[in-house]
């Protein structure tokens, strides 16, 4: 889930609530304070502000996940404390980012990450935004931590992505979360537990109804949604890398009045004239699609 925020840099609790209704509405699982949602560029009071403007809206209806990574581990610990107390049932974290790690680096921070927080843990795999890619070896033994929940995996390798359902696609106690939008359907085809695409920002009834064509064996209605929301995803990604697709995915959230156009440093907005162009085309192209 994005982070909706005003122009002054606030949080738009107004638009948070807008949002898990959307995503509530279609059986949706709201993750906030992902890649997507800006989470290094929010301040601690304001992680907690979001997240309880989210928990309330969702009011029980749906689990509400929130990430906690830092560069900090004691940072991260405190945040999932307040997060457990006010209602969150699961963080999410990827590795610190600054210093290299070794494999059994990697093991003992999740390790004790995991032993140290009241509510399960999600690791996150996410090289493009830490530099650093979790091996599937030490995932697996994470996996048998009483309270590491599952991974959501992020990264783009076709190989990673069989080994990873080889070794838990079949696991009860561990959830295998797909993060490659592109591969949903395969993914979900072949034992994965759910999927994380932000594209769900904008069309959250769209990847809901892939999900359970895959988990139907409805293969080529899945297949063919999947087609639908790659090109919905191209409307803002295409080449943009994050630093523009997040902003270029607020404006489109913006024409279906679900948050402002607004980002947080070291994100901006695009400038005044290139925004009225980008909305003024993809309105239409929206419209073409039937979206």
């Amino acid at each position: 889930m994005v982070t909706p925020v005003n122009g002054d840099g606030g949080i738009d609790a107004g638009s948070a609530r807008k949002l898990v209704e959307h995503l509530v509405g279609n059986h949706c699982v709201p993750f906030i304070l992902g890649t997507t949602g800006e989470a290094e560029s929010l301040s601690g009071d304001q992680k907690i502000v979001l997240a309880g403007s989210v928990v309330r809206a969702a009011a029980g209806r749906i689990p509400v996940l929130a990430g906690i990574s830092s560069n900090s581990m004691e940072t991260s610990v405190q945040l999932a404390r307040h997060f457990a107390e006010i209602g969150v049932e699961a963080a999410v974290a990827t590795l610190p980012s600054y210093y290299p790690m070794e494999e059994e680096q990697m093991f003992r921070y999740f390790d004790q990450l995991a032993s140290r927080i009241p509510i399960p843990l999600l690791l996150y795999n996410m090289p493009v935004t830490t530099g650093l890619s979790i091996p599937p070896g030490v995932i697996d033994r994470l996996s048998h931590h009483p309270n590491v929940a599952g991974l959501k995996d992020s990264e783009r390798d076709p190989d990673r992505l069989e080994r990873s359902l080889q070794l838990w696609s079949k696991r009860e106690d561990f959830s295998f979360l797909v993060g490659w939008a592109g591969m949903s359907v395969y993914g979900l085809s072949k034992g994965a537990d759910g999927i994380v695409p932000s594209t769900a920002n904008l069309v959250p009834l769209l990847f809901q109804q892939l999900y359970r064509a895959a988990l139907d064996g409805r293969k080529p209605e899945a297949l063919k949604l999947q087609e639908i929301t790659e090109r919905i995803s191209m409307l803002y990604q295409g080449e943009r890398k994050l630093n523009r697709s997040i902003p270029a995915l607020k404006v489109l959230l913006s024409m279906r009045d679900l948050c402002g156009p607004d980002v947080l440093p070291p994100l901006y907005r695009m400038e005044v004239e290139e925004e009225r162009k980008y909305y003024a085309e993809m309105q239409a192209e929206l419209e073409r699609m039937g979206v």
